[in-house]
């Protein structure tokens, strides 16, 4: 079943207005008619399974069949720092990002990354993540959109976490591997994370001397050296499992 997210404000007492983007998908790329059952979200984690009613030029009306609170989401914020990568990574990050559970994606602007963005060029690309973003978030059953924050400079998103309960900054460098496994072990619902990870050439050694004393905890990934498109969503991956696992005792 096809799902699709909404405001708060279009969600009446029987029935739902789906407007924007939505309606020329639903109508014109995938040819639904009255009477096809969808799954509508909003922000506070409900779904609403529906009947098309009617489609409008401008929106299409869906009757309210059932409606559930889901738990799909993990508890804890979990907020991806990447580094601009090379290519069309940032994309692929994003997507599996979101499939893995992050509620954020902060594109970061490092010392040692090859990638060089104007802003009308940060502005586009931003666009675009959100697209993507919002097509993974669809596609995993996910109840938010993630969002993909505007590029940024390392040192303005090390300002930014500063609350956050746990700031883990993955490097090569970091050797404490029974550290790594308890901090994973130890984030629980309701924490918010922020995961820092560098370009194709790491973090430079300012930076790591700059995230440690900002108080960041260093977190191993192993004994492999990961590609930059890898490393957060391998830690990502550690981070879900536990938190599911503490969503069900």
């Amino acid at each position: 079943m096809y799902r699709f997210f909404v405001e708060k404000e279009q969600i009446g007492e029987k029935e739902i207005t789906i407007l924007g983007e939505d309606v020329n998908h639903i109508a014109r790329v995938l040819r639904m008619h009255p009477g096809e059952e969808i799954l509508i979200s909003d922000k506070d984690s409900m779904d609403y399974r529906c009947e098309i009613k009617e489609l409008l030029n401008d929106k299409i009306l869906a009757t309210i069949l059932d409606v559930e609170g889901v738990n799909r989401e993990l508890g804890a914020k979990i907020y991806l720092y990447q580094a601009l990568p090379k290519s069309t990574k940032m994309e692929l990050v994003i997507q599996k990002a979101v499939e893995l559970g992050a509620c954020g994606i902060g594109p970061m602007e490092t010392a040692r990354c090859v990638v060089k963005l104007d802003e009308k060029k940060k502005k586009s690309k931003q666009e675009r993540w959100l697209s993507v973003s919002e097509s993974a978030a669809k596609q995993s059953k996910r109840v938010i959109i993630p969002e993909v924050f505007p590029v940024q400079s390392f040192k303005k998103v090390l300002e930014e976490t500063a609350c956050f309960e746990y700031r883990l900054f993955c490097y090569e460098g970091a050797v404490n591997y029974s550290q790594t496994h308890a901090l994973i072990c130890q984030v629980k619902p309701g924490d918010r994370v922020a995961i820092f990870i560098g370009p194709e050439g790491g973090f430079a050694p300012s930076e790591v001397a700059m995230a440690l004393e900002a108080g960041c905890k260093e977190v191993s990934l192993g004994h492999r050296i990961l590609r930059t498109e890898t490393a957060g969503l391998a830690i990502l991956s550690a981070l879900m499992l536990a938190l599911e696992g503490k969503k069900e005792v």
